[in-house]
């Protein structure tokens, strides 16, 4: 195990699961006072998740929609994955990329990711989440950051879902063209953790909660983080999420820190027999989503498509404010495919233009990067100008 970091944010958890607010039972007056409220704050959590509450969802989802509205507007990002590898050296019981499942295992050369690069832009997409499993020897700082380098030339906004790194590295990574860094803790239960994760890098439960806070340190602008859904009990790894979203608000804010809930999702050899996920109704889903607008109101919340066209559609009021289109979960996949399995099967396999046409169907206007000239309507920056732009705006 790795030092944790100084001033992260282990010790807080701790505090907060020892305290458990969650243990105690809310009622419905308490909730009805609690939706009364001007304003939320993360503390409200344990009432707004509980039980109790699952009959005032109606009136937490209109919570939710005005808090969006204002906050918002009606804009929605767009963005894709890009899987530049699986090689994976980690035991993650619930991965498709897991070093004991017997798939094909490939990476991308630069060649290759520049083809993918080029085919993702001709889609009009300005925002690309880089991917990559856990195998320091074939995918480590130093390949993730020459391909960084090659999609620079492309895109305006990247982003990153890669293996927990120190702040030099992801400093590494933010030269290269890095802004952002995707990282979920997968549950904050750290028992729950150590056996969903019986071997590899990965383990590491401290090295990996304090990820996001050194990505921060490294120069990134934005972190999003996360539960996986289904992994334990959904009340506590999305109030510990949240949690986790006030602490480093907190410390970094002027940092853009986001919010992702993926529900966990079969792949195709099935997974090892003994894991057995925590289900996570749609309901509760909604719940949490919800919720977690309410309380972390300037938060961004990102979709994926783990979940059904239907559902993303219908989701969008409550507090969506990012979606992923035109998706392959599998390495490569936009100009050719490699012939990999994917990560976890997908659920909305809609195309960039068809989710942008789903978008302005429902009155909501899709963003394709992050900055638009005042007076040029939807003519949008080359992704130099964006990054110039982004810069000073930090500076």
């Amino acid at each position: 195990m790795r030092p944790a970091l100084s001033g992260g944010f282990y010790p807080e958890l701790l505090r907060l699961r020892n305290a458990d607010p969650l243990a105690r039972e809310a009622g419905s007056r308490e909730v009805d006072s609690c939706l009364e409220r001007e304003r939320f704050t993360p503390a409200d959590l344990p009432v707004l998740l509980s039980p109790a509450a699952e009959p005032f969802l109606e009136r937490l989802a209109r919570r939710a929609q005005a808090e969006t509205l204002r906050h918002f507007g009606r804009s929605v990002q767009l963005f894709t994955p890009l899987y530049l590898s699986n090689y994976c050296v980690n035991r993650c019981v619930y991965c498709g990329f897991s070093r004991r499942r017997s798939i094909y295992r490939s990476r991308l050369s630069l060649e290759e990711v520049e083809a993918e690069g080029r085919a993702i832009a001709t889609t009009g997409l300005r925002r690309v989440l880089a991917l990559t499993g856990d195998d320091p020897g074939r995918s480590g700082p130093e390949y993730l950051a020459a391909c960084l380098r090659v999609l620079s030339r492309h895109f305006s906004s990247l982003g990153i879902e890669v293996p927990s790194m120190s702040a030099e590295e992801y400093a590494m990574q933010a030269e290269a063209g890095a802004e952002s860094m995707t990282l979920f803790q997968e549950t904050y239960s750290p028992d729950r953790y150590a056996r969903l994760h019986p071997g590899g890098p990965k383990r590491d439960f401290i090295f990996r909660l304090d990820a996001p806070q050194r990505a921060l340190m490294g120069g990134m602008r934005g972190v999003n983080l996360g539960p996986l859904l289904g992994l334990d009990d959904w009340r506590r790894d999305v109030y510990h999420t949240a949690r986790h979203a006030e602490f480093l608000l907190r410390r970094y804010p002027e940092a853009e820190i986001s919010i992702s809930l993926p529900r966990i999702r079969p792949h195709e050899d099935g997974g090892e027999t003994s894991f057995q996920p925590w289900p996570v109704s749609d309901k509760h889903f909604v719940q949490a989503l919800a919720a977690l607008r309410c309380v972390l109101p300037q938060a961004g919340l990102t979709l994926s498509t783990r979940e059904p066209a239907w559902l993303r559609d219908k989701l969008l009021p409550l507090g969506v404010t990012r979606l992923s289109a035109g998706v392959c979960t599998a390495v490569g996949g936009h100009a050719y495919s490699k012939g990999d399995s994917p990560q976890f099967v997908i659920s909305d396999g809609r195309s960039v233009e068809e989710m942008s046409a789903s978008l302005k169907a429902r009155g909501y206007q899709p963003v394709f990067s992050d900055w638009l000239l005042p007076g040029l309507g939807d003519q949008e920056l080359s992704p130099g100008m964006a990054r110039g732009l982004r810069f000073f705006r930090h500076a």
